[in-house]
């Protein structure tokens, strides 16, 4: 076979996933013939075009598919060792053990370290590099758990066997005439970071991500099992049909998918829409491993006392995108003000006014090198797939870091630097909705509030107005499960000085004595006896720190309450309050 027949790409089955099809366009351009899979690669995956479609693991695809007309696919892990692989094709995995025995060696006598199998790899390529023409094999070599075989470390610091197995696999890949032949190199691991930044950064190894399925990957799939024997009727278990569950499954793998399915039809439990909820929450922050707080929002902008301006520019925006109109929203917002002023509340009624799923990012930092890197690559996967889904971010300054970040050898920086890439990405306008809630938006990095990112700036602050403050009374008595009516509110003497945690501190202390009273509600002497006693904790510059941060970071006018807009002027404008920032973060900084 000469060089250009062997490089002749063949045509590709359109239900090849858009990574394997990348994957070939790569190999058969001649550019590369290594290459690492990360990402969702412990998932389920179509291993076959019968019909119904077979499903097995990522290896089985590779060798049944990817690469199923060659002459040798060679398997290895650090718990299997080398070994010849053909999936399930007992009769080509004879072929395959009497070829390798013939031109590799003995391979059931070799032992699963590393060393060895590379040796006997290392003489095997060598040697097919030079063998005749009409001797040469076509030859691929899958790694699984690559990161185990090549881990990440800082240069000089991996022992001199590993370093030799590294510098060898670098060597395959660097080499024109391993790029000449039908030879390729697939390193499979979960996360990137993991996998040696030698290996994974060379411009001779491509890294492809695999991504978390599609909607039409899981409605393949579902139809798939149903059409298994013995056959499924989903009307038997579930209230959702093949097509329902397929749309609602956004960011769950296949595996789980499975589990989702098999769960309810194996238990007796019909899947319906608590079950469902429930099954779907506790799958994906298991995909997530903890990282990620799936929330059901239970209230939606209606539940928001005041900031009319805010929630009119919201509602605005969740009527687009129900309407499909993503072009034209915003990537992301930013909520501040000072501490207790309902940010939290805010962006989970976003979320339920619009209809999506909320996640809630959790600390996904690490105290192992390439550990943290490697989470956030797996969490942003998993919001990909999820989209349209909103992205809570609390305490936004500290939980993303910045590029001028020292003393965690770069680990802050390239946070960063992922954080500021999705926010940035605009093919998930629309899809992955940033909220970032800081009440010190002033340490904010600047790239990730600029316009493009996190573009609509909304400041909250304490409520003043004697009715907002009652109303926030009796809807936060609501939210305890309890209720009061606004004429029972007494005159608030802390007003201007109370947050919306202030308020439902006092409403859950009026409603256990109202308990303890006998009664069945919230009663007005209890909550008159709880106002008159209530001290609001002494917060002095911080507070008024937070608020004119806050007032100078605020995008629109509009989203500015009137006593806020008297007090700017007042004060000289933005130039003075500017100023007043920079003396107060003096201040507190001397304390």
């Amino acid at each position: 076979m000469t060089p250009d027949l062997a490089r002749r790409r063949t045509e590709l089955p359109e239900w090849f996933p858009a990574w394997a099809a990348q994957l070939a366009d790569l190999y058969f351009s001649g550019t590369t013939a290594a290459f690492v899979l990360y990402g969702n690669t412990v998932d389920l995956f179509r291993a076959s075009a019968d019909d119904p479609p077979r499903y097995g693991v990522l290896a089985e695809f590779l060798a049944e598919q990817l690469f199923g007309r060659w002459s040798l696919v060679l398997h290895y892990d650090l718990g299997t060792g080398l070994r010849a692989f053909a999936g399930r094709d007992e009769k080509r995995l004879k072929e395959m053990v009497t070829l390798a025995n013939k031109k590799v060696g003995d391979l059931s006598t070799l032992t699963k370290d590393p060393a060895a199998a590379f040796a006997v790899l290392d003489r095997f390529v060598r040697n097919n590099i030079m063998a005749a023409e009409a001797d040469r094999l076509s030859v691929a070599v899958i790694m699984d758990q690559a990161s185990y075989i090549f881990p990440s470390s800082e240069p000089g610091r991996l022992n001199l066997q590993a370093s030799s197995e590294l510098v060898t696999m670098l060597n395959w890949a660097m080499s024109p005439h391993v790029k000449r032949l039908n030879m390729a190199f697939v390193l499979v691991d979960e996360k990137l970071a993991d996998v040696s930044d030698r290996l994974a950064g060379s411009p001779h190894v491509a890294t492809l991500e695999v991504p978390l399925p599609s909607e039409d990957d899981r409605a393949r799939f579902i139809e798939a099992s149903a059409g298994a024997a013995p056959r499924i009727d989903f009307r038997d278990f579930s209230d959702f049909d093949a097509k329902e569950l397929a749309k609602l499954t956004a960011g769950i793998s296949l595996a789980d998918l499975n589990v989702l399915v098999e769960s309810a039809r194996e238990s007796g439990r019909r899947l319906d829409q608590a079950v469902f909820r429930s099954l779907k929450k506790r799958l994906l922050e298991r995909q997530c491993r903890g990282l990620l707080e799936f929330i059901e929002p239970k209230w939606t902008l209606d539940t928001v006392v005041g900031h009319e301006a805010a929630k009119a520019r919201l509602r605005e925006d969740a009527k687009l995108l129900k309407r499909g109109a993503l072009d034209s929203l915003p990537m992301g917002y930013l909520l501040c003000g000072p501490v207790g002023t309902g940010k939290s509340f805010m962006a989970q009624c976003l979320s339920g006014e619009i209809g999506i799923p909320c996640v809630i990012l959790k600390n996904f930092r690490s105290k192992y090198v390439g550990e943290t890197e490697g989470n956030l690559q797996h969490v942003l996967s998993v919001l990909r797939a999820m989209g349209p889904v909103v992205v809570v971010v609390d305490e936004a300054d500290a939980a993303l870091g910045s590029r001028e970040a020292e003393g965690d050898s770069g680990t802050s920086s390239r946070v960063f630097g992922m954080i500021a890439a999705q926010m940035g990405d605009t093919q998930y306008r629309g899809r992955i909705i940033w909220m970032l809630l800081t009440a010190r938006p002033d340490l904010l990095p600047i790239d990730l509030k600029r316009q493009g990112r996190a573009e609509v700036h909304i400041p909250l602050f304490y409520p003043t107005d004697e009715n907002e403050i009652r109303q926030m009374f009796v809807i936060l008595a609501k939210k305890l499960g309890s209720r009061i009516a606004p004429e029972d509110v007494p005159p608030i003497p802390q007003r201007g000085q109370l947050s919306g945690a202030d308020i439902e501190g006092m409403v859950g202390r009026a409603w256990r004595a109202s308990l303890l009273a006998g009664a069945d509600h919230v009663t007005r002497e209890s909550l008159a006896e709880v106002v008159s006693q209530f001290m609001p904790s002494t917060q002095g510059l911080e507070r008024e720190l937070q608020e004119i941060a806050a007032m100078l970071e605020c995008t629109d006018r509009q989203f500015l309450p009137p006593a806020i807009l008297e007090k700017m002027a007042a004060e000289g404008g933005r130039g003075k309050l500017q100023e007043r920032l920079t003396a107060i973060k003096q201040i507190v900084k001397e304390l």
